[in-house]
């Protein structure tokens, strides 16, 4: 059926009969080409690409460790137990621990976990902040030299990190934070190039009109930020915010540089260190396995949680 289009209607009656002459061409019904067929079977196979080392860690970790060496390529759990669980969560007895081929040693995963927690949590809330005020300056404030200063911030995102690491551990060492989790968090916590370009990037976005209004009634560049800018900055500051955990969570040199201490040891570390605990019969991969499903679990609950937004938002500018 195709769409019928009479002349512009001159009174009420006229409207009426061109709303009923007028028709909707249905719509057809979807067809797979072959490009289609191809583009969805290329993406079936990248994703079970990416999501096949997870399955493997989930069938690792429900497997008794003493038969992993016995299949190694059986696809599912072998001799079904959760002993690497339990291992790792301090809730098996030795007993239970040598019949399941698994390591003596500790792994005082709950104290780790506390460490990750505030270690990451802190840096992500000073680099939120900070950065976002560092890049209010450079967006907003005019001052002399602000874009040179801006392009020499810039420059550092091409050093690589490992170059920063000597005189930070120098640094962190002469101040006596060695072993200490204000020592693992101090040359992360302020900013990074990246989360001041990131938010900067946003604040250009936002239409001058607004500040100016808001200094017409006597609001100073503080009270702009935090009663104006920050409130309509929420969904970015989200978005960096999700980055800067993921990369705080998975962080392993820095901390196993500063934080080798009981007290100050975070989960990348200990795991590394459980690692190295090797039974008679090898390493006890059922047990660092769940480990490390265990760890990843903050992070993914937080991605389920704000993935959407964070897929949504990286690109986004202006105000809605």
């Amino acid at each position: 059926m195709t769409a019928t289009l009479p002349p512009p209607p001159t009174t009420r009656a006229e409207a009426g009969h061109t709303a009923q002459a007028i028709t909707v061409r249905p719509r057809r019904p979807r067809r797979f080409t072959p490009g289609k067929v191809l583009a969805w079977t290329a993406l079936i196979m990248v994703l079970l690409v990416t999501l096949f080392p997870f399955y493997w860690m989930l069938r690792t970790a429900l497997s008794s460790n003493s038969a992993l060496y016995l299949q190694p390529g059986n696809p599912l759990p072998v001799e079904f137990s959760w002993g690497g669980f339990r291992r790792v969560l301090g809730l098996a007895s030795r007993e239970e621990i040598a019949e399941d081929g698994g390591t003596s040693g500790t792994l005082n995963f709950w104290l780790y976990l506390r460490n990750s927690i505030i270690v990451s949590t802190t840096i992500t809330v000073g680099q939120v902040f900070f950065s976002s005020m560092a890049a209010y300056a450079f967006a907003r404030l005019r001052w002399r030299g602000r874009d040179a200063v801006f392009f020499l911030f810039l420059t550092a995102l091409m050093v690589p990190p490992i170059f920063v690491q000597l005189p930070n551990f120098v640094l962190i060492r002469d101040l006596g934070l060695l072993n200490t989790l204000p020592g693992v968090i101090l040359p992360f916590l302020f900013m990074t190039p990246f989360a001041v370009f990131f938010m900067r990037q946003f604040f250009l976005g936002i239409s001058r009109e607004v500040e100016e209004s808001a200094m017409i009634d006597g609001a100073g560049h503080a009270r702009i930020f935090f009663r104006i800018v920050v409130p309509m900055s929420w969904t970015p500051m989200l978005t960096l915010g999700l980055l800067t955990f993921i990369t705080a969570w998975s962080e392993y040199f820095w901390p196993l540089l500063v934080g080798r201490g009981e007290e100050s040891r975070v989960l990348t570390v200990a795991l590394g260190i459980f690692r190295s605990q090797t039974p008679q019969t090898g390493p006890d991969w059922a047990g660092l396995m769940a480990a490390t499903l265990i760890a990843a679990l903050p992070v993914l609950i937080l991605f389920f949680i704000f993935g959407k937004k964070l897929i949504n938002n990286i690109g986004y500018s202006g105000i809605k």
